[in-house]
């Protein structure tokens, strides 16, 4: 009796079997309605599973995942970070692009999951006895284990903290810094952990620079297949299989690239469903990488039709066509004209200018540059589809010390121009370069004052920026605003290099359009990460090239209305009368 009742005590102190990540997953953690459309516990989709799983392996150090949007991939990052607080503590450091991405991850995702799941609340918020008041927001400390969330924009905070376990997410989205990659610096601090393990997760951006799918092009490069319904072949669901009718997005369909049957999307369920995980570099160990797009998603809002529907919205324009390429198929974007030819270019000019604007034209913006002897300003014209058409370009000639120059730029601002319909058009913005300290002072001095026009002192800025936004702080009572000058670049010459996108007017010089194409897209490595950067072609002018960049920053700030703007164009009368008419503001005094 007693050597059973020994065995069975024996028994009892044996740990349950180790579950794979994506077993503990489906088991333990639950979704809040206010992350997930889903509530409640989770069920993973088959290729999160596999993802979930080499997470989970002792024999896998590095997982790499080049990943769209719509694949639940923060739910993954989420489990992991579970895993080890309750079944394996560890000290984990999450790496994120910006103090924003950090706050957000936490507060909308981490958070409110944790609370959710009846065996994680309250495991963040401090279960050691006395050590709560050393946990803050981004900082939190668990039993036998540690959570970091730090920006990349801020190296310093890499080198206070080592992990055995570092999740990168987003990594295309990361700058090199003065001290080197973010990613590099952060992977240093895994070195004293011989059971290390690293995920690096992101949407590819530019696939010449993409670290994501050079870290991908390292691993085993594995891809998600599905099953054929007709011929039970594996294939990976690429775009170039999805068809669709003409003018028929609704019946987008995938085309097997086994068989060449069509196969509707009532069956992408059961293919998912019963999809697999197959490794194209299957010598390469210690190092998954994963390769998944939004075509496998079955979420409703990823389904065939609803992809080729965006697509048709998106294809005309570069910039929304990046994004469908980086965010739904997961590929690196390639732009189709690094360097521009100004000869084609001019070949493209069309009858229009200032002086007969095209009747699509419902709104014109200026950029301006300042030189030391002349001002360099470029008109654009925009229409109600975002075409770009450039109106002309003025020079004014004069010291930018000398009041008269800028009295010059102030009237030709001001100026109208006859619109078809009958009204005319003004200047809505305008973005006056103060990047040279010499004329800085006094560009503050002409645009600080016409704020309300939206005549606006900019800086240009290289690098990860948005277009346009305003400064933190005034200076001298005014703003200034920053312009992103390489992602409004790559647009533009992403733009040029589709016909009908930017239009020339007939005005323009041939000197003009060498300036225009005065910069090229290159390479350059930056403490050993490839960087993209535009270079000046030797020998050329970019004033062009500025202005034009100037104006489409200028365009981010106007809203308009462009129905209501063609009916005041046709009714010039009737709008001006409306503009005249005074302003009445009625009083409460009677009603007390």
């Amino acid at each position: 009796m007693s050597e059973r009742l020994t065995r069975a005590a024996l028994r009892s102190l044996i740990p349950p079997p180790r579950l794979q990540l994506s077993e503990w997953i489906e088991r333990e953690i639950c979704l809040p309605d206010d992350v997930s459309a889903l509530p409640g516990p989770i069920r993973l989709y088959p290729f999160q599973r596999g993802i979930a799983d080499a997470i989970s392996d002792p024999a896998v150090e590095r997982i790499t995942v080049v990943k769209s949007a719509r694949i639940g991939y923060t739910t993954l990052l989420i489990g992991t970070l579970a895993a080890h607080v309750v079944n394996e503590p560890a000290a984990v450091l999450f790496v994120l692009p910006t103090a924003d991405d950090c706050r957000n991850f936490m507060v909308s995702n981490v958070e409110p999951t944790f609370e959710a799941s009846p065996s994680l609340a309250g495991k963040l918020s401090g279960d050691q006895p006395g050590k709560n008041d050393r946990n803050t927001m981004l900082s939190r400390r668990f039993l036998g284990g540690s959570l970091k969330i730090v920006a990349a924009k801020a190296p310093r905070n890499l080198r206070a903290h080592t992990a055995r376990v570092l999740i990168v997410d987003e990594a295309d989205a990361m700058e090199v810094t003065a001290e080197g990659s973010p990613i590099m610096l952060a992977e240093k601090r895994t070195l004293s952990f011989p059971d290390r393990k690293i995920i690096v997760g992101s949407t590819p951006v530019f696939e010449d620079t993409s670290h994501v799918l050079r870290s991908y092009a390292r691993s085993d490069q594995r891809i998600f297949e599905v099953c054929c319904p007709e011929c039970s072949g594996f294939h990976e669901v690429a775009w170039k299989d999805i068809q669709w009718p003409e003018g028929e997005p609704d019946k987008a369909a995938w085309c097997c690239p086994g068989c060449g049957v069509v196969i509707e999307e009532r069956h992408k369920p059961a293919m998912v469903t019963a999809g697999r995980w197959r490794a194209t570099a299957p010598e390469v160990k210690g190092h998954a990488g994963f390769r998944i797009n939004a075509l496998v998603s079955p979420l409703a809002n990823a389904s065939w039709r609803k992809l080729a529907a965006e697509f048709l919205q998106s294809k005309d324009d570069p910039a929304t066509l990046q994004t469908f390429v980086n965010t739904i198929l997961a590929e690196g974007w390639r732009e189709a004209g690094e360097e521009l030819d100004d000869s084609a270019l001019a070949e493209r000019a069309e009858n229009f200018s200032l002086n007969d604007l095209p009747m699509n034209v419902l709104m014109i913006t200026a950029g301006v540059d300042v030189q030391r002897d002349r001002l360099e300003i470029t008109f654009i014209g925009w229409d109600s589809g975002g075409a770009a058409y450039v109106l002309g370009h003025r020079i004014i000639w004069g010291l930018p010390t000398d009041d008269l120059t800028w009295r010059d730029l102030d009237d030709l601002l001001k100026e109208r121009f006859r619109h078809p319909f009958g009204g005319s058009l003004g200047i809505e913005a305008a973005a006056i370069d103060s990047g040279d300290g010499e004329t800085m002072e006094r560009v503050y001095r002409f645009c600080f004052p016409r704020a309300r026009r939206r005549i606006m002192a900019i800086k240009g800025v290289a690098g990860n920026r948005p277009w346009i936004e305003r400064s933190k702080q005034k200076i001298q009572g005014g703003w200034l605003w920053i312009v992103g000058i390489d992602g409004i670049k790559s647009h533009l010459i992403a733009r040029l290099s589709r016909s009908g996108n930017v239009r020339f007017s007939n005005s323009l010089s041939a000197a003009w359009y060498e300036q225009l194409a005065s910069e090229r897209v290159v390479v350059r490595y930056n403490r050993g990460q490839p960087m993209r950067r535009f270079e000046r072609i030797p020998g050329r002018q970019a004033e062009a090239l500025d202005t034009v960049v100037y104006a489409i920053a200028a365009r981010q700030q106007v809203n308009v209305n462009w129905s209501a703007r063609e009916e005041q164009l046709r009714n010039p009368i009737v709008a001006e009368q409306v503009a005249q008419r005074p302003r009445v503001v009625q009083s409460d005094w009677m009603a007390r």
